[in-house]
């Protein structure tokens, strides 16, 4: 399989509406978007620089998060806003059709790409979305992302934080919570790599901003699965206990098809790099 060394990302900034986008290109060849959320770019690293000897790779931070700021009022951040940035972003390097992986927040990132606009992403391979809105107990999942923000509002993040983890499964098998877990997603112990600080002002994006208007998102399976996009929708093997693991299997239902089965957990990207990778550039070659 094609690898590389880590290749020197070119940086860029590309204006949208109420807000600045920073985004990553590194590699050569057909272009693979890979996308989170609230995950900025650092946690893609490592991913991205397997595919970097035969790919174009671009890798951004979602608007709120990171290096990507605001130039306009914090409204609801929802996966049809990110789709948004992510269009133009595609746009601004060139246009589609593209390739996209999305993990969490931004495998719902890319799923509403591909209802809102199919011709750009000839595939898209969805990692563990979390996609309430197709489990049974739908109404009860959002009543705990409306917590995670009243809690985040009245008690602070770190009772936020605590309350995200155990409720989405993202702790350690024994004890959720567990040191070494971070709110934005790697799990398995992987220790996060960006600052304290950055971390703390994302996750009050995320818990302010993001966590009810994403949970309330609802997928339109008729026209997911009438676009001219190939939607593979992939979930960790290691933690079927986990919310992202239901809600994966229940997408791919929605959309009559199987789960593609990654190493590892929700941050199986980041504890399981290049057995990850191999499986994600099997489901882009189909």
């Amino acid at each position: 399989m094609p690898s590389s060394a880590p290749a020197n990302p070119t940086a860029r900034t590309l204006d949208v509406p109420g807000a600045r986008l920073h985004y990553e290109v590194r590699g050569s060849g057909p272009l693979l978007l890979i996308i989170g959320a609230p995950m900025g770019s650092v946690f893609f690293i490592e991913l991205a620089d397997q595919f970097v000897a035969d790919r174009t790779v671009l890798t951004y931070d979602p608007r709120g998060i990171s290096r990507s700021t605001l130039t306009g009022p914090a409204g609801d951040d929802t996966p049809d806003t990110r789709a948004e940035d992510v269009r133009q972003l595609i746009e601004a390097v060139g246009g589609g059709p593209v390739d996209v992986f999305g993990s969490s927040g931004g495998a719902m990132t890319g799923l509403a790409l591909v209802q809102r606009y199919p011709a750009l992403v000839r595939t898209l391979v969805a990692h563990e979305p979390p996609l309430i809105d197709v489990l049974p107990d739908a109404e009860e999942q959002l009543a705990w992302g409306r917590e995670l923000h009243r809690t985040w509002r009245e008690e602070g993040q770190e009772a936020a934080f605590g309350k995200f983890l155990a409720g989405a499964g993202l702790g350690s098998p024994l004890e959720p919570g567990a040191d070494g877990d971070v709110a934005d997603g790697p799990g398995e112990d992987v220790p996060p790599p960006v600052s304290i600080e950055e971390m703390r002002a994302n996750n009050d994006y995320f818990f302010g901003h993001m966590v009810v208007s994403s949970l309330r998102y609802a997928p339109d399976g008729a026209a997911l699965r009438a676009a001219s996009t190939r939607v593979v929708i992939g979930a960790g093997s290691s933690r079927p206990d986990q919310l992202t693991y239901r809600t994966s299997v229940a997408t791919a239902e929605l959309l009559g098809t199987s789960v593609l089965h990654f190493p590892g957990d929700h941050g199986g990207f980041l504890s399981h790099t290049e057995e990850f990778a191999a499986v994600l550039r099997r489901a882009l070659d189909g």
